[in-house]
């Protein structure tokens, strides 16, 4: 959990300490989309259910994503970005854009 006596003075290292890993970056892509179960986040994602619940307990600390527990049998959770994380939007699209160029710069 990201705090101010932990925080990083720049701004980008910040936004790093946030999203520093690819499955934190791939569960935001996907919750952009919109409310997701664990499932269909571990399909998508492709990482272990360990990783993908130790990720979404990070980004659920920082505020990031929003955690919704049903009463039933069994449990059924869901998923979804806060305000503060889909405000990533344009970060992710700047990624994708970046991403798309270099792939065709690897490929001539």
């Amino acid at each position: 959990m990201i705090t101010r006596k932990n925080m990083s003075p720049c701004p980008v290292g910040l936004l790093l300490q946030v999203i520093g890993n690819k499955w934190k970056v791939l569960i935001i892509r996907d919750l952009l989309t919109g409310t997701k179960r664990f499932g269909m986040l571990k399909k998508s994602v492709g990482c272990s259910q360990k990783v993908l619940t130790d990720n979404l307990r990070m980004l659920e600390e920082d505020r990031l994503i929003t955690r919704k527990v049903y009463a039933e049998v069994p449990p059924k959770v869901e998923y979804a970005l806060s305000k503060t994380g889909y405000s990533l939007k344009p970060v992710l699209d700047a990624m994708a854009t970046w991403g798309e160029k270099y792939k065709k710069t690897l490929t001539k």
